[in-house]
């Protein structure tokens, strides 16, 4: 924690005293960082220190601790392929979940603005729907046959089963090749303080570097055709299903790299894309986070590697 304010002392004390000095992030292709006090290409300024007032000069010119900022991400979410359908029929509405995804998934449905119904829950239905099914959740039906039902469905929902409890587990490295650098971890305050993302780990590599499963699952979810920043924040992404129902989420893949496909059956060390730089990324990384549903909401939880991040490389996964 000492080195940046170290830096930026001694960034200060050999500068010219007349003029401020100005600090620059700079992230290579590697996605190593670098602070100094020469304009590169893509850099950008992080700091600015005031003649004659010595370190205590140091005025932010953006928000410490920097954050980015967190768009409303599609990496957890079902989207359409879980939806609520209404079949009519002589005696009312029956209102039914479809489940196209590979993965079970919570849902809860609400009724609002009831009017000549009956048969509606006092509740909210909650239920867990299994992976490519479907289920009955209510059938309503009017008081007044000669009139028409007035309701509006709200249906919420996510993946995972909230029953199953996580398995101790220590995982694999994720890729081959390195060492590499973890340049940001658990808790980190640049952009992992949201619930879903508290526990995840980004670590530094080249473009193009293969990325492996870290432990036998189901491809539940993928995103193969991002080119740059949007639409996805998380970029070209894979999510596997965990058998104790947890989720293994690898972020920020290279656009076109994908080699699995949703409903796959893959096993540790099975190669699943290349790492790149998608999504709002800052330079070339692999973002890995495990993650569980809570309870209608995914969110990151704790999680160990078998070995040091940045130890020797790690070319046998799984192995000593």
């Amino acid at each position: 924690m000492l080195g940046r304010p170290l830096l930026f002392a001694t960034l200060f004390a050999l500068a010219a005293p007349v003029s401020a000095v100005t600090i620059y992030k700079h992230v290579d292709a590697n996605g190593m960082v670098s602070y100094g006090d020469q304009a590169r290409p893509g850099a950008r300024v992080v700091h600015v220190i005031q003649p004659g007032r010595g370190f205590r000069g140091l005025q932010s010119v953006s928000p410490r601790p920097e954050r980015l900022p967190m768009p409303a991400a599609r990496s957890d979410a079902p989207d359409d392929r879980v939806r609520l359908d209404t079949l009519k029929h002589a005696g009312g509405h029956t209102l039914r979940v479809q489940n196209d995804t590979f993965a079970p998934v919570e849902v809860e449905l609400s009724l609002d603005g009831l009017g000549n119904v009956s048969g509606a829950p006092d509740e909210p239905i909650r239920w867990v729907v299994p992976p490519r099914s479907q289920i009955r959740l209510a059938t309503l039906a009017p008081r007044d046959p000669d009139k028409p039902l007035r309701y509006t469905p709200k249906l919420r929902h996510a993946f995972g089963d909230p029953r199953l409890r996580p398995l101790p587990h220590r995982y694999p490295l994720p890729w081959r090749g390195g060492p590499f650098r973890l340049t940001q971890g658990a808790n980190g305050q640049y952009s992992h303080y949201t619930p879903k993302g508290r526990h995840a780990v980004d670590i530094s590599m080249p473009v193009g570097t293969p990325i492996v499963a870290a432990r036998a699952g189901v491809v539940v979810q993928t995103e193969n055709d991002q080119r740059g920043r949007s639409p996805n924040p998380g970029g070209n992404q894979v999510r596997i299903l965990h058998d104790d129902g947890t989720m293994g989420v690898y972020l920020h893949l290279q656009e076109g790299s994908v080699r699995v496909s949703e409903g796959q059956r893959v096993q540790v060390g099975t190669p699943i894309a290349n790492s790149g730089n998608t999504g709002r990324s800052t330079g070339p990384h692999l973002h890995f986070v495990v993650q569980r549903n809570v309870g209608l909401a995914v969110e990151s939880i704790p999680f160990q590697f078998n070995q040091p991040v940045d130890a020797l490389p790690n070319f046998a996964v799984g192995g000593d």
